[in-house]
């Protein structure tokens, strides 16, 4: 999976995105203080699925303390969603190690 950097009309927002097996991931940085996204500081996941009408899902762990810790936990929660669920193409966000986003939509 391949994070992008999300160009944005406001100055100093930081956000990567990527898709991946009918899955859109969003890494977003936070900060107490200072411009972008405020909250607990540092890389915050999330991931929904591209073509269902949910909110995002913020995975355990965010914020990370740097990028690639973000991108693993993204991509070990893909290997997740991708794993046989048991029923044909609905994945709840108990199957993963996730928590609810808290305002973190993707796109």
């Amino acid at each position: 999976m391949q994070f992008s950097r999300v160009i944005t009309p406001v100055e100093d927002i930081q956000v990567w995105n990527a898709t991946s097996d009918g899955f859109s991931f969003v890494i977003s940085f936070a900060s107490r203080s200072g411009p972008g996204f405020r909250g607990n500081p540092g890389f915050i996941a999330s991931w929904r699925p591209i073509h269902q009408n949910r909110t995002a899902v913020k995975v355990i762990g965010s914020p990370f303390k740097t990028f690639p810790e973000a991108e693993k936990a993204c991509e070990a929660v893909l290997g997740h969603l991708k794993e046989p669920s048991g029923v044909k193409g609905v994945v709840t966000p108990t199957q993963v190690p996730c928590a609810p986003s808290h305002g973190l939509a993707a796109p």
